[in-house]
């Protein structure tokens, strides 16, 4: 249940308001390739989120931090993004991210503390098809990411075409005891 990566592009797009582009992929990894308005060729997933982000005239500046610090965390987890969660196929694989990210998220809100950035929209998308798999009990192991998913996938707008994932099961009760 892979998310494909142009529908991902296209709700950056989307979710940054602004115009459509051809979005297409290219190889066997399905590398994501963006066409420019003036014809230029855009490759890769990161290369083609920060492009967005920085064309945005609304919020997209917000997106990719204030300080250079901020940009640096941004590119890394753009580059975890691709290097670590794509990758993450193996349950055993998918455990270890989690755990790591369950640890980092432990006291934000959100990869750069209290603020959505490019790392939270990019790292979402990436991580909906996990999410979708684990059960209930999975997804409080890892309480943390559970608890930042949920909060970026309420966020405005960032939803979009993606099912939601569910976080909490509500009992009924028939009967109560006063």
């Amino acid at each position: 249940m892979a998310v494909r990566v142009e529908e991902e592009v296209k709700s950056l797009v989307n979710f940054l308001g602004l115009p459509a582009y051809k979005v297409t992929t290219h190889g066997d990894l399905k590398v994501p390739q963006l066409q420019t308005s003036n014809g230029r060729t855009l490759m890769g997933l990161a290369t083609i989120s920060k492009f967005l982000a920085k064309s945005s005239p609304s919020n997209g500046a917000k997106l990719l931090g204030i300080s250079p610090e901020e940009h640096a965390e941004i590119a890394q987890w753009l580059e975890y993004r691709v290097t670590v969660v794509n990758r993450s196929v193996e349950k055993k694989d998918v455990q270890a991210m989690l755990k790591e990210l369950n640890s980092y998220l432990l006291d934000k809100v959100y990869f750069l503390g209290f603020h959505l950035s490019l790392a939270d929209l990019v790292i979402y998308h990436g991580l909906h098809p996990v999410m979708c798999q684990l059960n209930f009990y999975e997804k409080q192991q890892y309480q943390n990411v559970s608890r930042w998913f949920d909060q970026v996938q309420h966020y405005p707008g960032v939803q979009q075409h993606l099912p939601k994932v569910v976080f909490v099961r509500n009992s009924l009760y028939t009967s109560f005891d006063h």
